[in-house]
């Protein structure tokens, strides 16, 4: 894939990419990076992608990888530390998203790719490296658990 092309289908791939790494992992800041370094690393490996018609599952399991990299740094860094709770003022209002963040990372990288990604079943199953059947399973199990939680907080 030559440079002119990869920059095109890039800039048009950069919105959903940005809502995709905003709901997995949470802020504006870390998903603007977490973009930046996607771009950098597909651009860097345009000529490795065989298959230019999977350009934008290719460009989402990058995203994923680099998602999961800065979700073990956290994990990292906030066992090295000792946190303070947060103030009440800190908590995200939206019950979905809050829900959607407790569930489990391989569950919840299904969900955010199927629906607020708007990913088919395929695409998500060739983003995420597993088979279609996986995809349908950790979906299931994503809203029985978004369920349970969200009848916990009462709605």
């Amino acid at each position: 894939m030559e440079e002119a092309e990869f920059a095109q289908r890039a800039e048009a791939l950069q919105p959903r990419l940005y809502r995709t790494a905003l709901l997995y992992l949470g802020g504006e800041a870390p998903a603007a990076e977490a973009v930046a370094e996607t771009v950098y690393r597909g651009f860097l490996n345009r000529k490795k992608l065989r298959q230019p018609e999977f350009f934008s599952t290719w460009m989402t399991r990058i995203l994923m990888n680099v998602c999961c990299d800065e979700l073990r740094r956290r994990k990292r860094e906030t066992a090295r530390e000792d946190l303070p709770e947060p103030a009440a003022e800190d908590y995200d209002p939206l019950p979905l998203r809050t829900a959607v963040e407790r569930l489990p990372d391989e569950v919840r990288a299904v969900i955010v790719l199927r629906y607020f990604t708007g990913l088919t079943l395929a695409e998500t199953a060739e983003s995420l490296g597993i088979p279609p059947g996986t995809v349908s399973t950790r979906q299931r199990k994503g809203f029985a658990l978004l369920r349970l939680d969200l009848e916990e907080e009462g709605f």
